[in-house]
């Protein structure tokens, strides 16, 4: 389940929601940077779309699936939205990371058919040998990945690509980055140049990404 909470006054904590939905355990929760909206992924191989109707009711708005959405066929571990919010990406078990159009206003209630939604629009797949612990968008729009072969990657979009949807491209894999499984990377808000991961090795690091080169 989601657990929904409201900071009260002197540290105390109010559940004012609770989501049932997801059929395993919930790995990852994460607000939408500008809408009210929240996503959660799951071992259940799901992501799904949170939205309040104003009164601390909550309902799923959106799942996002192998079968429905082109989404993933094992574990979702991770979620990452972009800056302004129109782009997340998840990865997986599957040894995929996924791009979803998220411009849609789910947080508006619609009628009627043809309400608009999330869309898939790319999967990078390849580039890591094991499950994909962990993503992040920077605000450089560079997609950084952490996974179980102790590697980083980074991607960024294609420009000036001919094809409909965006394309991404790999631009540094950064093999043995740690020991052993990556769990966590993350940029750093005030540079988006720094990077830090964490690993079941005991250790986080920081790196800095010069151009195409992580030191």
């Amino acid at each position: 389940m989601v657990w929904i909470w409201e900071v009260l006054p002197g540290n105390e904590f109010e559940c004012v929601s609770v989501l049932p939905g997801h059929t395993q355990d919930v790995k990852m929760v994460q607000w939408h940077p500008i809408l009210d909206i929240l996503v959660s992924v799951s071992y259940d191989n799901s992501i799904r779309v949170w939205a309040g109707d104003g009164d601390d009711e909550w309902h799923c708005v959106q799942t996002l699936t192998e079968a429905n959405n082109c989404g993933h066929s094992s574990t979702v571990w991770a979620l990452s939205f972009n800056l302004k919010g129109d782009r997340m990406v998840t990865c997986s078990d599957d040894q995929t990371l996924k791009i979803w159009d998220t411009s849609a206003d789910l947080s508006q209630p619609k009628t009627g058919e043809g309400h608009d939604s999330w869309q898939h629009l790319s999967t990078l797949t390849g580039y890591h040998g094991r499950t994909i612990f962990s993503a992040h968008w920077s605000s450089e729009d560079i997609i950084a990945s952490g996974a179980g072969d102790d590697a980083i990657c980074f991607f960024t979009e294609e420009k000036g690509s001919m094809v409909e949807k965006p394309s991404y491209r790999l631009i540094l894999k950064k093999e043995k980055a740690h020991v052993m499984d990556i769990n966590c990377v993350r940029w750093c808000p005030q540079d988006p140049r720094l990077l830090a991961s964490a690993s079941d090795d005991g250790t986080v690091k920081l790196w800095e990404l010069r151009g195409n080169v992580l030191d």
